[in-house]
This record gives structure tokens, C-alpha cells and sequence, in this order.
């Protein structure tokens, strides 16, 4: 579970450096993580992308609706693409890298785990937004596959939904291979000059929603 909460005020005004995050150690029922919220805002405006992810997360257990579109809308603006894509990038090449089985074919759920940053990449070049949807239904529409492309991932879907949770099979249709061979060199190309955008004229913005939704939450 990942949330993002408030502190009432008194908390804030107390002197001393404060935990901002509340964490529990992970165990066969629970995996607990959550930020307060200057901690999230703060990390909205630096670009890190784990932040949109949990915004747009399709598992929802309890929300404050308005806050979180407050939130989700600031997001949007104050995320910068280069960082996100930087961030699916390194991803990508990351579960690439583990991707061989120890006694050979590949990890046929990892591979899912190198196609989802390899869409978001294609999502983001395609829309020029840095917030892809974390909805894998929503993500593949707007990512505007070729059919060769969509029948491939079809294909494994249903052969990795068949699979145990640790199986491993054959590579891949090749078609799938080269869309994320094509999509990780336009995601290098594009890096390689894009510049970088200044955020900070988003501080104050991000600081006014701290107050509001600290002291008069939706």
C-alpha cells in the first residue's frame, strides 16, 4: 500500500527534524509505505516519477478524492518529462538486465516488467507529457501499438496468465523486441539534447497547496 498524508499543524511547528514518512517492514500480508505531504510536494517538483505512479494507481483503497485530484493536477504540470523519461529509461535497462533465466529462456513475468517503462517511453514520446498511465489497458491505448505489436503482447499475456508465478519460457516474438530496442533508442536520442525546464516557479504553487490541504483539507 502507498498513500501520501498530512500532520496537523502543531506538528509542523515543533522544532527538531521530524520523520516524514511512515513505513512498516514488509511481511506475507502488508507492504506499507507512505509520505508526508512536503515530502511528496517536494519530490513532485524534483520529478520523481514514483510519485505519479502512486497518484494514478488503478488499486485504490481509501482516498480524499479532491485531494488527490488537487494533487494528480499539480503533478502534471510540475513533473518534467526529460526526468521521468531518464527515470523509465533506467528501468528499462535495469529488468533488461535480468531478464535470462539461470537455466535458460527468460522470466516471462519480468519481461512484462521491461514492456511496461518501454510503453511509458512510448506514451510520453508520442503524448510529450511525463505521466503515463500506470492503467495498463489506458497505457497500451495510448501508446498506439501496430497490430503485429498488439497481437505479440496478446500473445504473452495469455501465455504468462496460463504460467506459474516464476516461470520461464522461449523469447518473445521478436516484433516485441524491437519495439523495445526502437523505443529505448528514442528515448537516448531525445535525452541527449533535451533541455532541462525550470521548475522553480512552482515552489510557491507547491507551498500554498501544503497549507491549504494541511489546514483546510478537501
Amino acid at each position: 500500500m502507498r498513500f501520501v498524508y498530512t500532520r496537523p499543524l502543531d506538528w509542523h511547528l515543533k522544532l527538531g527534524k521530524r520523520r516524514d514518512v511512515v513505513e512498516r517492514p514488509i511481511d506475507d500480508e502488508l507492504d506499507l509505505s507512505g509520505w508526508e505531504l512536503s515530502k511528496a510536494l517536494t519530490l513532485t517538483l524534483g520529478s520523481n516519477a514514483v510519485i505519479a505512479e502512486w497518484l494514478q494507481s488503478p488499486v485504490t483503497y481509501v482516498e480524499d478524492r479532491a485531494a488527490r485530484q488537487v494533487l494528480t493536477d499539480f503533478a502534471a504540470r510540475a513533473l518534467d518529462r526529460k526526468s521521468v523519461s531518464w527515470h523509465y529509461l533506467s528501468l528499462l535497462r535495469r529488468q533488461l538486465s535480468r531478464l535470462d533465466a539461470p537455466g535458460g529462456g527468460i522470466r516471462l513475468k519480468r519481461f512484462f516488467y521491461v514492456l511496461r517503462p518501454t510503453l511509458a517511453l512510448r506514451w510520453m514520446r508520442l503524448h510529450d507529457r511525463p505521466m503515463p498511465p500506470m492503467d495498463m489497458t489506458a497505457l497500451r491505448s495510448g501508446a498506439a501499438l501496430s497490430p503485429d505489436e498488439a497481437d505479440a503482447l496478446d500473445r504473452l499475456t495469455l501465455q504468462k496468465m496460463a504460467a506459474r508465478e516464476r516461470a520461464t519460457g522461449d523469447a518473445p516474438d521478436p516484433v516485441l523486441f524491437d519495439l523495445v530496442a526502437r523505443e529505448t533508442a528514442a528515448a537516448e536520442t531525445w535525452l541527449a539534447s533535451a533541455p532541462q525546464p525550470d521548475r522553480s516557479a512552482l515552489w510557491g504553487e507547491a507551498e500554498a497547496l501544503h497549507r491549504r490541504l494541511t489546514l483546510d483539507p478537501p
